[in-house]
């Protein structure tokens, strides 16, 4: 008997402890649900942030990936508030992408008006998916080429959301889906001693739904164009006016 194969890995980066969650918890929430293995890289330890310990923040950033299903990993780049744009870290980072061999990949958007680790991570993310294809460079050798499905960026404020790219909405109006989202956005309390930004996350995520006439909805930016079979598996938009 043949089993089907299992669904191919979502492999998700983020800077700081908390940017997943509150950026695309919901999406991450949504694919672990539907059997997806779904991994997380975070990149610094958030030792520069006003609240919490970078020990605190690691154990809430666990806590938080395993409400959404999800496992992690932390990966040490320059240190949070000080990352810069460097052929070594690309590099790391397409290591990674070679030893999961995911079909999509979510970074952190390329919007300048926001923490500058934020859009400097999703510029070496989006590097490191050109670079895991390319079967010549030697630092890469250990493990095969892979190329990915496809990059989604997700914001984690509106000021860091793309103005010149329609987003792609996701539904994850399920009860199951928000409580799991809400719990892992909730696992950060140090980060919420100053806003309350599970809320504003999700009147984000509501404000989105309405868009499309849905409870609640993720919003995620392609890097290349989406390509599809055939038009029917488009299967609705968000024009509701």
């Amino acid at each position: 008997m043949n089993l089907p194969d299992p669904p191919p890995p979502l492999l998700a980066f983020g800077a700081h402890p908390d940017d997943l969650e509150f950026g695309c918890g919901g999406v991450l929430a949504r694919e672990s649900r539907a059997g997806r293995p779904v991994h997380l890289v975070v990149c610094s330890r958030g030792e520069a942030g006003s609240n919490g310990t970078p020990a605190l923040r690691t154990r809430e950033a666990k806590h938080a990936a395993a409400a959404l299903g999800a496992t992690v990993e932390f990966i040490k780049l320059d240190g949070d508030a000080h990352l810069e744009i460097r052929a070594a870290h690309a590099l790391k980072l397409a290591r990674l992408i070679r030893q999961h061999r995911p079909h999509a990949v979510l970074a952190p958007s390329l919007v300048e008006n926001q923490h500058p680790d934020h859009w400097r991570l999703g510029q070496l993310v989006r590097d490191a998916t050109r670079l895991a294809r390319y079967g010549g460079l030697r630092e890469l050798k250990r493990r095969p080429p892979h190329a990915v499905g496809q990059l989604f960026f997700y914001a984690v404020s509106p000021d860091a959301e793309p103005r010149d790219t329609l987003p792609v909405l996701i539904d994850i109006a399920a009860p199951d889906i928000v409580a799991a989202w809400t719990a892992a956005m909730e696992a950060h309390a140090s980060q919420l001693q100053t806003r309350n930004y599970v809320e504003f996350q999700l009147a984000r995520a509501r404000v989105n739904g309405m868009r499309a006439g849905l409870a609640c909805a993720q919003a995620l930016w392609p890097n290349d164009p989406l390509v599809f079979d055939s038009l029917a598996a488009m299967a609705r938009s968000a024009r509701r006016f």
